[in-house]
């Protein structure tokens, strides 16, 4: 008999408070890399009713009007309506940035007699496996999918009457560890009020048919079945959202942005950092060495994690961990990574392109698994020499 297991993943829509901060931090960031790609950069931004505080540390030659930035931002994500507890023309904006320190500075810069060294120490996670086209878990990709196609229904008028705000929530059931069914999908959507408790009532059902047909039914498709429960807004409506609902933070939205706690994490958010941050750029780097392991069909699954000390080049370790699932000896690929992965901060960025303007769109439906050729880190370009690699 087969062993049933769970796994469920959730997203968050591009009208989130925390995913407003994230595009915020990234959009900032893009600004500075057109003007000067090796500008350094590590932004914050919270926001509430509105209000939005920026904060961080920059070092740049360029100058970046973080105020427009963060208006363009809430005016493209849909907070044009004061209804909606903040919009994007009278929202109060404040900036507190600074320049980097010089302790960071000196290790992280290129010298003559010495390789760029990492942004900061900590470990990094990635992974990759064969249950998607994606070489991605499926929970964390029906989730984004769902959100996508949320905004997407809003920005169309499609569907009427919602909101920036929203969240979704797949729990998908596992048979021997393959993925069978969908068993539930839950749905947090925005939307705008009615005084009349009747019309709220009558809005409120047909939204919730609307969003079954038109957003889980074409995204969830086969995996649907007779028994998989959903639910849509929950509580009965979903009128105050965004920052007037709950405050939001860069960095919060760590498990949405990488495997939706599948595989682990080592706790660094991406956006608003430079390329510098090991944070990040290491993040994509062991995306990128975990997906060519699958994509070579030396395992089903795979988790690397790096880990760098600052002012330091070379990783302080390298670990594979394929769950059992390897096809050639876990040594073996490790070794193989080692001779075809650098993975240095320096050659990282010069491998991934990680110098360009590419980051505001990487905030929102997460960082992983995009069909998009700025993604470079999803290139499986060094599978087929993996696998030669490892005698297969």
């Amino acid at each position: 008999m087969a062993k049933i297991t769970y796994v469920t993943s959730e997203s968050v829509t591009e009208g989130h408070p925390d995913k407003i901060c994230d595009q915020i931090s990234d959009a900032i960031l893009d600004d500075l890399i057109r003007q000067q790609p090796d500008s350094r950069c590590a932004v914050e931004c919270l926001t509430t009713t509105g209000l939005i505080v920026v904060a961080g540390e920059i070092r740049t030659k360029g100058y970046s009007d973080i105020q427009g930035i963060a208006r363009a931002k809430l005016k493209e994500i849909g907070y044009t309506n004061p209804a909606f507890g903040i919009d994007h023309e009278d929202a109060g904006v404040l900036v507190s940035v600074h320049g980097q320190s010089p302790d960071i500075a000196q290790g992280v810069d290129e010298a003559s007699s010495k390789e760029q060294g990492a942004g900061d120490q900590g470990m990094m996670y990635g992974f990759a496996t064969n249950e998607t086209a994606e070489l991605m878990p499926l929970p964390i990709m029906m989730a984004h999918k769902l959100t996508r196609k949320l905004a997407e229904v809003r920005k169309s008028g499609e569907v009427q009457d919602l909101g920036p705000d929203g969240k979704s929530q797949v729990s998908v059931e596992y048979h021997d560890g393959v993925p069978k069914r969908i068993s539930a999908v839950v749905i947090a959507a925005q939307h705008t009020d009615e005084k009349d408790g009747e019309k709220l009532r009558l809005k409120t059902a047909k939204l919730r048919q609307q969003i079954i047909e038109k957003v889980i039914r074409p995204v969830c498709g086969s995996y649907l079945d007779a028994n998989t429960t959903i639910h849509i807004n929950a509580t009965g409506k979903f009128v105050i959202g965004g920052p007037e609902g709950d405050t939001g933070v860069t960095g919060r939205k760590i498990i949405v942005d990488t495997y939706g706690g599948v595989g682990r994490h080592g706790g660094g958010c991406f956006s608003g950092k430079d390329a510098s941050k090991v944070d990040r750029s290491g993040a994509y780097a062991a995306r990128w060495v975990a997906k060519n392991v699958v994509a070579a069909g030396l395992a089903d699954k795979c988790e690397v994690q790096l880990s760098y000390c600052i002012g330091v080049a070379q990783p302080t370790s390298i670990n594979v961990d394929c769950f059992g699932t390897n096809k050639v000896d876990e040594e073996k690929i490790v070794e193989a990574v080692k001779k075809h992965f650098r993975l240095t901060p320096k050659w990282i960025i010069d491998a991934l392109q990680l110098l360009r303007p590419i980051y505001q769109k990487t905030a929102v439906y997460g960082h992983f698994g995009r069909d998009d050729p700025d993604f470079t880190w999803e290139k499986t370009d060094k599978a087929e020499t993996l696998k030669k690699e490892c005698g297969l």
